[in-house]
């Protein structure tokens, strides 16, 4: 491990030589809710904190902080859970929740104690070394059960509050120097204000957790961020023996957990704009009935700056829906965009006409049915109702914010959002706040839907990545509506490339053919060859001989110290160098382990991870020694 490196880089090199024990101890697995199965990458993370709360590595120190650095959607709140129950077993009993927003707060809460919620966390009947565990909320840590997993929710600014002024039943520094307490700190980069400012603040949000985080050597600091700082050096130097696991959403996108963003942009007036999108929404209801998917797809309508801006689109929404006639449906027909072409297509095929469609709409999207979430008041009061928008007694179809939504908003079925406004604020060079807000703001929404097939139980991964006209794909899109302007759909792509929701490869052309080409013979009946793509399979590999080597030997000179000199213009000469030509095979089986060890270590191909790569049925190193270079001679 190389000492200048991030930990969670000294352990890649760590997982990928096969060195942590994957395997969750089923007191963990088992008191999970059994409908959330743990995806590769949190089994990983899990893994990765057992490895580092039980081994040393360098730069360890007491009390222990660790930050999981993970994609927004990636399961960040189940992993809490799991760290819970594990922590629990290994004797911890008291742990303390805190971010920086009250939403967020509300939703774990529910989360965390709400058996009846559809993100409740926790089996039902949790059961740890033969005995029943409940979760119970707490004030603070005094006369709490000691046989309960204990939980105190707070804000950072209400544990501030209460550490810096006396209130009854509040948290107290002696709470945090008399126990062991489990510090879980969510949407972590809002605490670091005093690193990043590199500026002595007097009872600053991150000295008050640092103060009491220290007040016991045996308490755990850990913290979860989707977006944390790897630029400012003051940062570096405070996490680099700290971020255990880095997720970030390219990797998670390109391993297929969330939906694949989509620019839908358009030359329609604002209205048309809206009416598009509804019909878009009803098509990806319609088609997820189809084929028995129960899905309510929700539409966010984003304001550009101002509480007002939203109240007034909400008013011209409300507007546009109650008169909403088979005519404006049918000016939509004008689109030339494919996936609008298709929506209709599948409308005419199942005889749903415009002035069926323009009623169902009307029912759909009425306004008992959708929400404001901007105030901060209507912020808390549908709290848990836009983190239940996947509820089947949920039915809320459309969202209407400004920026409330940015943070802590765990939504599974939002699948189009319409940007209400056509102002841009990008300046020269650079991307504007406003349009790397909105990337953000996909990033969120981008969580994907999780669906089955008969024929496909990959549950939580995209399906039709290879099959993209597919019906269903559809299913596996966020759509993001906006105005035709290529400046700010290059900015706007230019930022979800950077958050990771894009692939910078993707380039969209038009391409145009030429009328004379057209008549071409090549044209008509030519016929167009499109490759698959396949990953190269290593299974059947077993020897070198299944890899195509021929060549058995591999012939060394030994090196004796026999030499001599010759005079160049000499007739005779002196001293020449002997050579033994006495040649003897030598199988690798007869040489000494520790030996052929030595010998491949020299080589840097020979790790296990690049060999793993060519031998997957290797378990170790060992293992490529023993059942592979033995049979060769």
């Amino acid at each position: 491990m190389m000492a200048g490196n991030f930990l969670y880089e000294q352990l890649d090199a760590v997982s990928q030589m096969g060195f942590l024990t994957t395997e969750i101890p089923s007191y963990l697995k088992d008191n999970l809710n059994p409908k959330f199965e743990l995806r590769p990458y949190q089994e990983e993370a899990f893994a990765r904190f057992f490895h580092c709360l039980d081994k040393e590595f360098p730069g360890k120190d007491w009390p222990l902080h660790f930050l999981f650095n993970m994609a927004t959607g990636s399961g960040k709140t189940l992993i809490m859970a799991g760290l819970i129950l594990y922590l629990y077993e290994k004797g911890y009993r008291n742990f303390l929740f805190f971010v920086n927003s009250t939403n967020i707060i509300e939703k774990t809460r529910d989360n965390f104690l709400n058996p009846v919620s559809i993100k409740y966390l926790f089996n039902r009947d949790i059961h740890i070394a033969n005995r029943s565990v409940r979760i119970t909320p707490v004030e603070n840590f005094e006369s709490v059960n000691p046989n309960d997993i204990n939980i105190c929710f707070t804000t950072i600014q209400k544990l501030h509050s209460d550490l810096t002024t006396e209130k009854e039943n509040a948290i107290t520094f002696e709470d945090f120097r008399k126990h062991r307490i489990v510090l879980i700190a969510d949407e972590a980069h809002h605490m670091n204000v005093t690193t990043r400012s590199q500026q002595e603040m007097f009872e600053s949000w991150e000295n008050t957790v640092e103060h009491i985080f220290t007040q016991n050597e045996d308490n755990l600091l850990l913290e979860f961020t989707a977006t944390h700082d790897y630029e400012t050096p003051a940062m570096v130097e405070k996490y680099h023996n700290k971020v255990l696991y880095r997720y970030d959403l390219l990797q998670f996108r390109n391993d297929r957990f969330s939906k694949d963003v989509v620019i839908v942009q358009s030359d329609f007036d604002l209205n048309e704009r809206i009416l598009q999108a509804l019909i878009l929404s009803q098509y990806k209801q319609e088609v997820a009935a189809k084929y028995q998917i129960n899905l309510k797809p929700v539409i966010l309508f984003k304001a550009q700056r101002t509480i007002a801006q939203s109240q007034e689109n909400k008013a011209n929404f409300h507007t546009l829906v109650d008169g909403l006639t088979a005519g404006q449906v049918a000016r939509i027909r004008r689109s030339d965009i494919p996936l609008v072409l298709r929506a209709f297509q599948f409308f005419d095929d199942h005889n749903i006409s415009d002035a069926q469609l323009a009623e169902r709409l009307k029912r759909a999207f009425q306004e008992d049915y959708c929400v404001s979430v901007n105030a901060e008041k209507e912020k808390e009061n549908y709290q848990i109702l836009v983190n239940t928008l996947e509820d089947r007694d949920n039915l809320i179809r459309a969202i209407f914010a400004v920026q409330k939504l940015n943070e802590g908003w765990d939504v599974l079925n939002l699948f189009d959002i319409v940007r209400c406004y056509e102002a841009r604020d990008s300046g020269k060079n650079r991307i504007g706040r406003t349009t790397i807000s909105e990337a953000q703001l996909i990033g969120r929404g981008a969580r994907y839907f999780p669906f089955v097939l008969s024929e496909n139980t990959e549950r939580f991964c995209r399906k039709f990545d290879d099959d993209l006209e597919n019906e269903l794909r559809v299913l596996e899109e966020l759509h993001y509506h906006s105005i035709h302007d290529s400046r700010y759909i290059s900015e706007l792509r230019t930022a979800l490339i950077e958050q990771g929701m894009m692939d910078e490869r993707e380039v969209t052309r038009k391409l145009k053919l030429k009328d004379p080409f057209k008549q071409t013979d090549f044209y008509k009946y030519g016929v167009v060859w499109l490759n698959d793509r396949l990953p190269k399979n290593y299974q059947r590999v077993q020897s070198f001989e299944d890899l195509g080597v021929t060549m058995q030997n591999y012939v060394h000179t030994i090196a004796t110290g026999h030499g001599g000199v010759q005079t160049v213009l000499a007739s005779e000469h002196q001293g020449a160098v002997v050579r033994d030509e006495n040649r003897r095979d030598v199988k690798v089986k007869d040489i000494g382990r520790n030996i052929v060890q030595s010998a491949i270590a020299r080589n840097p191909f020979f790790t296990f991870a690049s060999l793993k790569r060519y031998f997957p049925n290797i378990a170790s190193i060992r293992d490529f020694i023993s059942y592979v270079m033995c049979d060769f001679k």
